[in-house]
Formats: structure tokens, sequence, C-alpha cells
């Protein structure tokens, strides 16, 4: 008798922002399948916390200087652009730079904040070459995912004098994955190797945690998905025109948990609604009283009613 083979998955190499991690054993295919949904949510999914805008005293746009800063406007902004925060509130927020002097401006002399923790405070962001020097900088920090352009932010419109930055908000920088053989008790396996580098904002192994949770949010509805058939009753196809009967149950207005309720018992179409009775809705999971009232109204208004109870 051949024993089960625990499955287990563990950290090989870790450092601040890089992690190696193994999981094994996995049925052959398995290893690419899961490979590449996770390398997916990695990159595009989770989320991070990046300056979008700037108001720069004294700088109207990105072509303008600043005096006394030997950068000019679009070389600060770039600068800007690779500074990293790690959210600790949840919450977007501003931060506010307020130089005098003379001296190199690292993100360092940015005022700290309850919002945000600065990953790389020794990041240059300009030199001031005069003591009648001024760097007055507001940024503004914004959570999302992914990445967003300028272009995308000029077209939400911006306020008065701020200056739009290329904002990087996805904590993972890079992530590949190979998938291995392994044979076990003469059975033919598979061992996926996965590699994550951070920004340091979040560890390897905590992107590698969240990207997993947010799959398993995403499949957990297929997994409580009950599809019934559906017996016809006195309303049918031929007693709607086809495309009636086939309209989605989310033209008719619906509330989402209402929509949701039908849906989980197999009902997307009005035609599919209208061959139930009030009993059998009732019985759907989650349709309560409420959501019953709605339904009987939302077909009123089109002069249509559900299948008598027998």
């Amino acid at each position: 008798m051949i024993a089960a083979i625990p499955f287990k998955l563990e950290c090989e190499e870790a450092a601040t922002n890089y992690g190696r991690f193994v999981a094994q054993p996995l049925e052959p295919g398995f290893g690419t399948t899961l490979g590449n949904a996770l390398r997916r949510v990695l990159l595009g999914s989770l989320t991070g916390a990046a300056v979008t805008w700037v108001k720069v005293e004294g700088a109207m746009h990105e072509f303008s200087t600043v005096p006394n800063m030997k950068e000019d406007t679009m070389e600060f902004l770039l600068n800007v652009r690779t500074l990293r925060l790690r959210p600790l509130s949840g919450r977007p927020g501003r931060l506010y730079l307020d130089w005098r002097g003379a001296g190199e401006v690292t993100a360092a002399a940015i005022t700290p904040t309850a919002d945000f923790e600065m990953v790389n405070p020794q990041l240059h962001l300009a030199t001031m070459d005069s003591a009648q020097a001024k760097l007055a900088v507001e940024f503004n920090v914004d959570l999302n995912k992914g990445y967003l352009a300028v272009e995308k932010q000029i077209r939400n419109e911006l306020p008065s004098t701020a200056i739009a930055v290329d904002a990087i908000f996805s904590p993972v920088i890079r992530t590949n994955f190979k998938v291995e053989p392994l044979r076990i008790q003469a059975k033919e396996y598979e061992r996926l190797v996965i590699e994550v580098w951070t920004d340091a904002t979040m560890s390897p192994g905590e992107a590698l945690v969240r990207s997993a949770r947010i799959l398993t949010e995403q499949l957990t509805p297929f997994e409580e998905f009950s599809p019934q058939l559906h017996t016809p009753g006195p309303v049918s196809k031929i007693t709607l025109p086809e495309e009636k009967y086939n309209l989605p149950i989310e033209e008719l207005g619906l509330s989402v948990r209402a929509r949701n309720s039908l849906k989980r018992g197999g009902i997307t179409t009005l035609g599919q609604l209208l061959e139930k009775s009030i009993a059998e809705l009732m019985k759907l999971e989650h349709f309560g009283e409420k959501a019953k009232e709605e339904v009987l109204n939302k077909l009123r208004e089109s002069a249509l009613s559900l299948r008598e109870d027998e």
C-alpha cells in the first residue's frame, strides 16, 4: 500500500526583498497551472502605495526651474517616482517636504506620518546649492494596484499646479517560476519553485500569501455554486419572444443580493425566472421576503408574473 504523501510549501531562501519558495508534491500539470496563476496575481493584483502627483512651490509644470536646485524638475520627478512607501493605515494621504539651505535632499527629509513608512529614506531627491535655497513639496499618495501612467491622471483632472507622476503601486518588482519533475514511490509528481522580488514594502512571503488568498477568494464562488436543473412550467420560450426569454436578470435592475441568490439557484435569464413559482424561489439560499417583493415589483413593471404555486 502506498502511503499518502504530505504536501509541503517551504521557503528555501529569504531576504528583505527576495524569497525562493518550493511547493511539492503536485499532481502532473498543476505546477504550471498554479505557477502561472500566482505569477499573474503577484505582478498585478497586490495593493501598494505610491506618489501620484506633487505640488512644488515655484514650479507650475514639469518644465519649470526651481531656484537653487541643481536638478531640473523632470529629474526631480523621476527621483520621486522611485520613492517606496509602506501603507500603515490602509488609506491615502499627503506627505510634506520643507527644506531650507544647501545640501543633499533625501527622502528622510520628508515629514513622517502615521499613514506611511518610508522604506528607502536614503533615496536622493535633489541637491540644493545655496544657503538661501528652499524646497517645499506636497506629495499626494494613493493606494492602488499595478501601474498608473501620467496620461491617465491628467484625464482625471489634477488639482491646480499639481504635477502628475508615473505611479508604481505594485510591491512586487519581479517574479518567475519553474516546474521540476519529481518521482515519489514510483509515481510521477511535480515540484513548483517560485522566486519573488519585492520593493521591501512587503516581504516576499507576505506577497505570496496574499496572492494565494486573492485566488482563493476568486475561486470560492465556483466552489459554492450549486446549479439546479429547472423543469419548464406554464411559461416557456414559446410564450415569450426568444430575445425576452434570454434577457439576463442583470437587466431587471435587481439588487446585488437578490441577483446573486437567483444565480446560485441557476436562474440567469428572465424566462428561467418566470418558470419559477414563489414557493420555489423562497427555497433558494439567501432569498427572503425582501428579495421576493423586489422581484415581484420588477415583474409587475413589465406586466409579468411568476408561475402560480401548485
